[in-house]
């Protein structure tokens, strides 16, 4: 079964971020980006977010998955206890953050020492979504973007299910990013002479071989688009 994205009067895709006070860039600016590109490569790369929101009168941040339709520039995300914040104040922004890690950098001298990394943070009033043919395409977004290919293989949720199931919808239209990488920047200070190893120790993610579930029956075998995500490649 295919779940076609509902209609919607799609822009073409931006070259630049638009910079609001939000997102502008007041720390380390050249670490800053404003290429679409670098928000939407950050975004494929992972499938965790981090949503700060105020429930109940409290902060919270709260981690879930997410999905990115890139042709109508929308992220999906489980709505769970954030989606009790939207209903109580459906005006109120929320902040959507995903970061990736991509390495120590260990310099000669403790100040200088960083880590190098890819972030984002979307800013948007998002839109609860918890039927119809909008909640099934999300759905399928979702799952596509932690699994491809596991939307059509998969039994897909009956009306009870959809029924206890919500997302929120958020705009990409405002969104800071940022992207530290290299080496540590005191190589050619004075800390250089003092004769110690500086440099960075990267750290890779990727998915490992699956693992069955051990009530699986004997004979079935995992399907190729699992097989590939454990192939050892590159996760984020």
């Amino acid at each position: 079964m295919d779940v076609e994205r509902p209609d919607q009067h799609n822009q073409p895709t931006p070259v630049e971020l638009a910079v609001t006070e939000r997102t502008r860039h007041r720390r380390l600016r050249d670490q800053g980006s404003t290429r679409v590109t670098d928000l939407d490569a950050i975004l494929r790369a992972g499938f965790v977010c981090h949503l700060g929101v105020v429930v109940d009168g409290t902060p919270m941040v709260v981690p879930t998955v997410y999905g990115v339709d890139f042709e109508s520039r929308t992220l999906f995300v489980h709505g769970s206890v954030a989606s009790r914040s939207i209903v109580q104040a459906p005006t109120a922004t929320v902040c959507v953050s995903v970061t990736h890690v991509d390495g120590l950098v260990l310099a000669r001298s403790v100040f200088e020492h960083g880590v190098n990394y890819r972030s984002a943070m979307v800013y948007a009033v998002p839109r609860l979504i918890t039927g119809g043919d909008e909640l099934l395409h999300g759905l399928r977004v979702v799952t596509e973007h932690c699994a491809p290919g596991q939307w059509d293989y998969a039994r897909q949720p009956n009306s009870r299910e959809l029924a206890a199931t919500s997302l929120l919808a958020f705009s990409l239209e405002e969104a800071s990013v940022k992207v530290a990488a290299g080496p540590p920047d005191d190589g050619d200070g004075p800390d250089a002479e003092l004769g110690l190893w500086a440099g960075v120790v990267p750290l890779r993610s990727y998915f490992g071989a699956p693992e069955a579930d051990p009530a699986l029956p004997a004979g079935i075998a995992v399907p190729d688009h699992v097989a590939a995500l454990g192939d050892g490649s590159p996760g984020s």
